[in-house]
């Protein structure tokens, strides 16, 4: 046996990523029917959720880390070339509220700093997005261009990208429900100025490659994980043949001063 081979994409990674995701979410709407309180149901969902994901991963993958946002941080990750980088509950307000869809599970494998694998579950959609069965986003229709935004900040950035490009705003809650619009074609861009962590880009820039859209930094560099510090200030999901476009208005924005 290759002594490597457990450093390297395994054929298993895809599927595993979507399976966890999935029970993850399973989990999160069994919880969500219960009677708590609001505030408990997202304390309750966030640590259940993340207790799930890491159990499952130690058991498939016990030789890789993890990096969680429900978990701590252990540095020992910053040596491993396999390294999970898991959001057990993207869109936590959201989920307190049960009248909401936009919330999600993100489960990612980055190797070598490169989301190479992952998942986001949307469970309250029954639906589970992933590098295993990766789809092309649909023919663009007619119609001006819709740009996800975060419902509760979207901030004078996204205001002015929308100027910019003529595009309507379309307010929605978890990254990963954002950057999955794009990919089923429900919205054209996604991009956000506001600050992130990895654990809110890394599963829904993993499924986006995979599925043909254009991924990066607002300024178009590469998105890296497994840092020392895992936040990332921007991200850009977008259809891959709008990237230029959209790319050129935001450097022309950051040219003339805009925030």
């Amino acid at each position: 046996m290759d002594a490597h081979a457990g450093l390297r994409l395994q054929a298993s990674d895809h599927a595993d990523a979507a399976a966890i995701a999935a029970a993850a979410g399973r989990l999160l709407l069994e919880l969500r029917r219960s009677a708590l309180a609001p505030d408990d149901l997202r304390r309750e969902g966030d640590t259940r959720s993340h207790e799930l994901i890491v159990a499952e991963l130690a058991r498939r993958h016990p030789d890789d880390a993890v990096l969680s946002e429900e978990g701590r941080d252990d540095l020992a990750r910053l040596e491993r070339r396999r390294v999970w980088i898991v959001d057990p509950l993207d869109g936590t307000r959201e989920f307190g509220e049960r009248d909401r869809r936009d919330w999600a599970v993100h489960v990612a494998l980055a190797l070598d700093g490169e989301p190479v694998a992952g998942a986001v579950a949307l469970p309250a959609d029954g639906r589970t997005l992933s590098t295993a069965d990766p789809v092309a986003p649909p023919a663009r229709g007619e119609g001006r261009l819709r740009l996800v935004v975060s419902r509760t900040r979207p901030g004078p950035h996204a205001e002015a990208l929308a100027r910019a490009l003529d595009a309507e705003l379309v307010p929605m809650g978890s990254a990963g429900a954002k950057a999955m619009a794009v990919v089923t074609g429900d919205a054209e861009v996604y991009a956000h100025s506001g600050g992130q962590y990895e654990w809110d880009s890394a599963a829904p820039v993993a499924v986006a490659l995979a599925c043909g859209l254009h991924a990066s930094r607002l300024d178009g560099a590469p998105l890296r994980y497994n840092q020392r510090d895992p936040s990332i200030p921007d991200l850009l999901v977008c259809r891959a043949e709008l990237a230029d476009r959209v790319l050129g208005a935001l450097s022309a924005l950051q040219g003339g001063g805009q925030p």
